[in-house]
């Protein structure tokens, strides 16, 4: 696997994995809850999908590369707000587009 072939794959897998929470009603996947989900435990996903990716990232780096090259905290960080602004479409789709096309059903139904 060539590095930007592990490039595109990490940044898709990232997309994905950042809106997942969002749109899932199931915890981490495979639990139906009684109560719909709120919003700390979708949070706490999104947290457990960041490491995860990271994970991944680390895997593929090793791969690609044969060495994983140590980073500083600015790296985390950048990489915390990427996969948070990733997680905008499915965020907004939960709270605030699902409301206006329920309600469209509603007064079109």
């Amino acid at each position: 696997m060539t590095s930007t072939t592990a490039i595109w794959l990490l940044l898709i897998v990232a997309v994905l994995a950042a809106n997942l929470p969002w749109l899932s009603e199931r915890i981490l996947f495979l639990w139906k809850p009684k109560r719909p989900k709120s919003a700390w435990t979708r949070l706490g996903e999104w947290l457990l999908l960041y490491f995860l990716v990271g994970g991944i990232a680390l895997g593929l780096e090793q791969k690609t590369l044969g060495d994983i090259h140590p980073q500083d905290w600015e790296f985390y960080v950048v990489t915390f707000c990427l996969f948070l602004v990733f997680a905008l479409p499915g965020f907004l789709y939960r709270h605030e587009l699902r409301h206006h096309i329920d309600r469209a059903r509603k007064r079109a139904g």
